[in-house]
């Protein structure tokens, strides 16, 4: 009876050690994880793209000039700023996920000090765009009256450009810890103060564009002293370990990786500009602009869904790399991709279907509204597009491939999509369609070229170089603790 019950225990310890998840088992573990992360990051980035039109909106109240020289700031400098900063800023996306797998929790706090270092040097570089804006604008043939307004515009840009050092690394340092959904709450209480602040400073006691300015200002600055006090008071007991001199330490690789980032999205973020830059020289360029606008932003709402997901790409990746699970990495890679793909294929039909009824909420022109459904069939296929790109993009994060993606970028964009979009536009006399198919077959290419590197990836090898990585800087959490007066200073 004896010998018979140990033979039940020890069957029972066999079948539970090769006992394995099934596949819809881990398909709703990973879609969990992935949507944690994937939501609060796709809220908040419709929260931050929502302040910006509802300043804009608020500022056409105020005067046509006003509003012009708001929209060339924001098109030109903000943009700018932020494609720099941001694409920087993800360098930590790549140090914190995987050091966040590879459970060295203490280093997230460390990276997160290094990356305000770096990105507070970069903002000072950028300064002298902000501060002598309306002698450059004057240069490059901008209306004198415009350009006097957007110089009065871009000082008050220089403190949301420093706001962004906190915003991006703060959100990037919690979402690689799944603990991003403080992120979309702060930025739900900042679009909600904002609105009131527009209204009340603005229509209530015109204050004109100081009020508007010093609202938009409130507001990108109030989910960083959120999370600032989440981060240090407590909200990250594992990760936050207090301030430490050794962010002082190790710089250059960081600087390193930061710069292959930078360089990364600003190559991705600057593609769209140039396509409007290129319209602008067609003939009957402000029917094309204004229709190619409407596309635009209806694209840029719905690209707000896809940078979730190129966050949690990165965070799944950089997370499963960091842990040693090549197959946890593979795996997460494909379920986000097609969820993803699911969502901007129910997307591309909605689009092809409206075509330019959408355009109404925007224009009362017909004959834009005719110009936005010509367009429209282009911008599904943008849509489309947008479903997987930005994951592919969100996976070289996760994976620290930024360095190669950068080139991926210059040769799809710079080499292909644009030259093609010149010959369609121009020489052929397609227009703005033209281009926008020039830039669409860049688009295309880069994406076939990652989806290939991707496929070609030697995932175990990404394991190896991950925790090499990890380990390269990994500084004892003892030290850390023990030593931040006396070993710390002079490290």
């Amino acid at each position: 009876m004896e010998g018979d019950i140990s033979q039940k225990l020890l069957n029972g310890a066999k079948k539970t050690e090769v006992e394995e998840p099934t596949l819809r088992e881990l398909i709703w573990t990973e879609s969990k994880k992935l949507w944690v992360v994937a939501a609060p990051a796709t809220f908040t980035r419709f929260s931050t793209f929502g302040v910006t039109v509802i300043s804009q909106a608020f500022i056409g109240h105020i005067g046509p000039t006003e509003l012009a020289a708001y929209s060339l700031c924001f098109t030109v400098l903000m943009r700018f700023g932020n494609g720099v900063l941001l694409g920087m800023a993800s360098a930590l996306e790549t140090l914190c996920g995987q050091a966040f797998g590879a459970k060295q929790y203490h280093m997230l706090g460390i990276y997160l000090q290094r990356s305000w270092l770096v990105l507070f040097l970069t903002a000072c570089c950028l300064l002298p765009l902000y501060i002598f804006t309306t002698p450059i604008l004057i240069a490059l043939g901008q209306d004198e009256k415009i350009s006097h307004v957007a110089g009065y515009i871009s000082h008050w840009f220089i403190i949301i450009v420093f706001s962004f050092i906190i915003s991006f690394t703060c959100q990037m340092f919690l979402q690689a810890q799944s603990k991003n959904m403080i992120i979309a709450y702060l930025a739900a209480f900042s679009i909600g103060i904002h609105i009131f602040l527009s209204w009340l400073l603005i229509v209530k006691f015109k204050y004109g564009l100081a009020g508007a300015m010093f609202s938009t200002v409130l507001a990108y600055w109030m989910p960083n002293i959120g999370q600032i006090l989440f981060v240090t008071c407590g909200g990250c007991k594992e990760t936050w370990k207090g301030f430490s001199m050794l962010a002082f330490k190790d710089l250059g690789p960081v600087v390193k990786l930061s710069l292959s980032s930078g360089v990364m999205l600003c190559l991705e973020f600057w593609y769209n500009t140039i396509l409007v830059l290129l319209t602008g020289n067609l003939k009957n360029a402000q029917v094309a602009i204004d229709a190619l606008a409407i596309c635009l932003n209806i694209n840029g709402w719905e690209m707000m869904i896809s940078l979730g997901f190129l966050a949690a790409a990165s965070v799944r990746v950089s997370n499963e790399l960091g842990r040693g699970s090549a197959k946890g990495a593979k795996f997460s890679i494909i379920l986000t991709t097609l969820t993803s793909l699911a969502i901007g294929c129910v997307l591309f039909v909605v689009f092809l279907c409206l075509r330019g009824r959408l355009a109404y909420i925007f224009t009362t022109s017909e004959e834009v509204a005719s110009a936005v459904a010509d367009l429209s069939p282009l911008l599904a296929c943008s849509i489309l597009l947008n479903s997987v790109q930005p994951v592919l993009s969100g996976v070289a994060v996760g994976a620290g491939w930024q360095s190669i993606v950068a080139w991926v970028n210059i040769g799809s964009y710079y080499l292909v999509g644009i030259p093609i979009g010149v010959v369609l536009g121009y020489v052929l006399d397609m227009h703005v369609k033209g281009v926008w198919v020039g830039m669409l077959l860049g688009t295309l290419l880069q994406t076939v070229v990652l989806i290939v590197i991707t496929y070609k990836t030697d995932w175990d090898r990404q394991v190896v170089l991950a925790q090499a990585r990890v380990n390269k800087w990994f500084v004892p959490e003892s030290r850390d603790e023990n030593g931040s007066n006396t070993e710390n200073a002079t490290a």
